[in-house]
């Protein structure tokens, strides 16, 4: 699928100002969007977590992408959802004894010699798995956004700090990206140590802690990100009732939303933020709305 010349029409509408906060502001009654993610890039359009997927999410007007990061056997970071190579490489076929193809067992050399785009359709043939230094110098280049997960922290010790070193290394910890960046994860463990060692990043739990435990997670991320089929509009007032460590309120940004039904509903529950393989379908649910 493409975008629609209603999607065309939505970019123009919404423009650029929508997109641009991490924590978006309080809304006045329901005038405000919430914003649009693409997650992993613009997954439905382009393989997963490649350079080619935050290319469309750009081409397509978005301007917030998801990724995730991960660590090979050598210590360098890498974008990729799954812990294993074998859904969207041909590392079975270039490697064939080394089942289960963890990431953590291979080295960078031996990932960048993977096909990451076949999987998906022959014409990203070639197509590879970035490191985190190469897509965030394309996130720049885009002058995109990113929410980025520290995935599967527990098998990947000190990534935390790994991940802190590079984004300032390529100048993402500066006042004028810290307005561009938000680090999320599964794992509230994780979380607390990159609020103890950035505390002015903006940060995000994934899951949908108990109304009871909400408190506690206001003193280390700014966003609670659940599953849409795990948010309702009483969970996302109760969030929001609560300011998180910058002394603003909690913000909800949810996943993974990819039809116009399931849009409405997200803005029914009053979400901040919506996290789409197919951020055109949802800039067009949201016009419609």
């Amino acid at each position: 699928m493409h975008a629609r010349a209603v999607a065309a029409t939505a970019t123009a509408v919404l423009g650029t100002a929508a997109l641009l906060s991490p924590v978006p502001a309080a809304r006045a009654g329901d005038a405000a969007e919430p914003t649009v993610l693409a997650h992993r890039g613009a997954a439905a359009y382009a393989p997963e977590n490649t350079l080619a997927a935050i290319d469309k999410a750009a081409a397509l007007g978005f301007t917030w992408v998801e990724n995730d990061v991960q660590r090979t056997k050598d210590g360098r970071l890498v974008v990729i959802h799954d812990d294993s190579l074998r859904r969207t490489t041909d590392a079975a076929k270039v490697f064939p004894g080394r089942a289960p193809w963890k990431v953590k067992d291979f080295t960078a050399a031996e990932v960048a010699r993977l096909d990451a785009g076949s999987w998906f359709s022959p014409s990203y043939r070639g197509t590879r798995v970035p490191t985190l230094a190469q897509y965030m110098r394309r996130v720049e280049h885009n002058h995109e956004k990113l929410l980025l997960e520290i995935k599967n922290p527990e098998l990947y010790p000190g990534i935390e700090q790994q991940v802190l070193h590079l984004l300032g290394s390529e100048g993402w910890l500066d006042r004028r990206h810290l307005d561009r960046l938000v680090v999320q994860s599964f794992s509230a463990d994780s979380l607390r140590t990159v609020h103890a060692l950035r505390p002015a990043l903006t940060t995000g739990y994934l899951g949908t802690p108990a109304v009871g435990s909400l408190r506690r997670y206001a003193g280390f991320v700014d966003l609670i990100n659940p599953s849409v089929d795990s948010v309702s509009a009483g969970y996302v007032r109760n969030v929001h009732a609560l300011k998180g460590p910058h002394g603003r309120p909690l913000r909800v940004f949810t996943w993974t939303v990819d039809d116009a039904v399931t849009t409405w509903k997200a803005v029914g529950y009053g979400v901040d933020g919506i996290i789409t393989n197919k951020p055109d379908v949802v800039r067009a649910a949201l016009c419609a709305s």
